[in-house]
């Protein structure tokens, strides 16, 4: 009996070491790879913060985007309608998504990976137009 209990929960264990190495993955939600070619040094004055599973974009600009395209880290992108002028829009980081359709790994109480960190995000207003910089602030330490 002893030993059926001990190998039930080296299965238990087992499994649960093997299902942390999934990935959020949907092929149906692949995207366009990103746009080496049409990356700027150039940013603009509106800043992304992380929390959580979420980012939060602040607009402090007199302008307001349409149509975007935002890509974090030059890999997953997510359209946004409109980034108004000088107000603050939330966006869950489960609606971001490579090429390959893999998402990114938002984190939280159950996760299966480390949380992907949030350190380039850049917005594009069509597929040719060049890329523009957004101010990301880090709310992870320094490695």
């Amino acid at each position: 009996m002893v030993k059926r209990v001990c190998m039930v929960l080296l299965l238990v264990l087992a499994s649960g070491v093997l299902g942390c190495q999934q990935v959020r993955y949907d092929p149906a939600r692949a995207t366009r790879p990103y746009p080496y070619h049409l990356h700027q040094a150039n940013s603009i004055d509106i800043q992304v913060f992380r929390d959580k599973k979420w980012i939060e974009i602040v607009n402090s600009t007199p302008r307001s985007y349409h149509n975007v395209d935002l890509w974090i880290n030059q890999r997953y992108v997510s359209h946004l309608d409109v980034l108004p002028a000088g107000k603050t829009v939330r966006l869950s980081l489960l609606e971001f998504y490579d090429e390959r359709g893999e998402g990114v790994s938002a984190g939280g109480l159950l996760r299966t990976r480390e949380p992907t960190p949030v350190r380039l995000v850049e917005m594009q207003l069509g597929e040719a137009e060049p890329l523009i910089g957004l101010i990301t602030i880090r709310s992870e330490p320094a490695e």
